[in-house]
């Protein structure tokens, strides 16, 4: 059995202030040094008039920001992107359904499901999404990269190099046929390159707005469930 997380007192202040919408830290002393938990915290969040659904969505948004996953870049150009999230558990069956219905719909591809042990895939092509155990509970993974991204990156910067480079060369050996060419070249793999980007950053910054809605959507379905239990 896992044990639950457990948020210390800049984590619980943090939080709390993600919860009431504001930019300033929550000052809120934590009683147990150990740090609180899920629980814990919507029981006090419920005292200060903060509901139980909206402190574990502001949980998991603290967990998300805490842990984008940087992208890779070729030539300054991103061709990855991906957002993790820890989770307080695992998602039901019910659940997960609901959660590939949201993903086949944002990124407009039926996907292949399957299940690992434990965890569970929702896959198509490079687009990945995990949810799988960790130490601490469980953890939704999402990525993605452009496949085509590097190689014609590469291959426009080493057009556009070379055609400069023989024009120079033609155009100081009064060669002005060969210089059309080598111009012609240097046209080509600029347009290349000013191509990837163009694409590229708006490419990635789709791909995360959709990575960001489906964590909102795991969000909503925990604190669904958190509200739906009855509390004793």
């Amino acid at each position: 059995m896992t044990e639950e997380r457990r948020y210390l007192q800049e984590e619980v202040e943090e939080i709390l202030g993600l919860a009431v919408r504001s930019d300033e830290p929550a000052a809120l002393a934590v009683p147990d040094e150990r740090g609180l938990t899920l629980s814990e915290l919507q029981e006090i969040g419920v005292e200060v008039g903060v509901r139980p659904r909206r402190m574990a969505e502001a949980a998991l948004a603290f967990e998300t920001s805490r842990q984008n996953v940087s992208r890779r870049t070729t030539l300054g150009m991103p061709t990855t992107v991906g957002r993790n999230a820890d989770l307080p558990r695992a998602l039901t069956d019910h659940e997960w359904d609901i959660l590939v219905g949201e993903l086949r719909e944002t990124f407009g591809a039926r996907g292949t499901v399957a299940m690992h042990g434990s965890g569970r895939e929702w896959t198509n092509g490079n687009l990945h999404v995990f949810l799988e155990p960790t130490t601490t509970g469980h953890r939704l993974r999402m990525g993605t990269h452009k496949s085509d991204a590097t190689p014609l990156t590469m291959l426009g910067a080493t057009g556009l190099a070379l055609g400069l480079a023989l024009l120079v060369l033609f155009l100081g050996e009064g060669l002005p046929a060969a210089a059309m060419v080598a111009a012609l070249i240097a046209l080509a793999g600029g347009g290349v390159l000013g191509t990837n980007m163009l694409r590229l950053p708006r490419w990635a910054r789709e791909r995360e707005a959709q990575m960001e809605y489906i964590g909102s959507r795991v969000q909503a379905l925990l604190a669904e469930s958190e509200e739906a239990e009855p509390r004793t």
